[in-house]
């Protein structure tokens, strides 16, 4: 009776586990994905370059720009004045051109990293369902990439305020043109690091990643723009561009702003939708 219930309890012990679900709550991985994006030193980089830049670049453009010409006639490209708001919002986000193909690299590498590892394999191990994965890492990158970007350019107005200050250029942070167009110019470089997420879980490779985000961010607006000046009907695809798009949701000229932040959100749907198709079906 008792050898009975020994092999009993043994065999109870023994007995192998089976997975039914995550164990993790989304909330734990939202702590577990915050871990990992900062445990890469690119994170700390990325970050850094898109501060400096921004504040580098607004100090120099105070200095070298002016009201009277710090504008430009889209029609003619000629230089054009500038009001004061404008003027604050052209210096506090010049920076953030360059940040976006920062943050567009660090959106790939956030992803691809783990391929390139093979931490994927533990991560999908650990959330069997796979798609809260993804989504707690795009909440995540979204939400510091937001973060810094506003960092930026709140840091951008205040170190340009003495330096316009001195050419009798003033404005206030909260005039709602001023604030609006900084808090759309954060918006977009956010949404640039998520597109870069699934574009990044799409091809799986740092290197690829990498340079079809920066094909698209970059080449494909400049090969359209080429090819519309021999085919006069292409000129209508500008607007649908990802960074054209981007554009025109702070300072409109072809389309409505809401028209483009539906093109940008658009885009950026693609990319998660075609990730996640893909993260189901294939294997790590």
């Amino acid at each position: 009776m008792s050898t009975q219930t020994h092999q009993t309890t043994q065999s109870a012990f023994l007995a192998p586990f089976v997975s039914t679900g995550s164990g993790l709550s989304f909330s734990g991985l939202l702590k577990s994905e915050s871990i990992k994006l900062w445990s890469l030193r690119s994170t700390y980089w990325t970050f850094s370059l898109v501060v400096v830049a921004a504040l580098g670049l607004a100090v120099a453009m105070s200095f070298a720009l002016s009201p009277e010409t710090a504008g430009f006639d889209p029609a003619t490209g000629a230089a054009m004045a500038v009001d004061n708001a404008q003027m604050f919002v052209i210096v506090s986000t010049t920076g953030l051109g360059l940040g976006q193909m920062i943050v567009a690299v660090l959106g790939v590498l956030s992803i691809s990293g783990e391929y390139s590892t093979g931490m994927i394999k533990s991560t999908l191990t650990a959330v069997p369902d796979r798609l809260a994965a993804l989504w707690a890492k795009v909440i995540v990158v979204f939400g510091f990439t937001f973060l810094v970007g506003l960092f930026s350019v709140l840091g951008s107005f205040l170190v340009a305020t003495p330096i316009l200050g001195s050419q009798d250029v003033t404005a206030s942070l909260f005039d709602v043109d001023v604030i609006m167009p900084l808090l759309g110019n954060v918006l977009f470089l956010a949404l640039i690091a998520v597109f870069s997420v699934g574009i990044g879980t799409i091809v799986r490779s740092s290197a690829g990643g990498i340079a079809t985000v920066l094909g698209i961010i970059l080449l494909l607006p400049t090969v359209v723009a080429l090819f519309s000046l021999l085919v006069e009907w292409v000129a209508d695809m500008m607007p649908f561009m990802f960074t054209v798009a981007g554009s025109e949701m702070i300072a409109p000229t072809m389309v409505e702003s809401w028209q483009a932040l539906l093109i940008v959100l658009a885009w950026v749907a693609v990319s998660l939708g075609m990730a996640a198709l893909l993260l189901k079906r294939r294997d790590a």
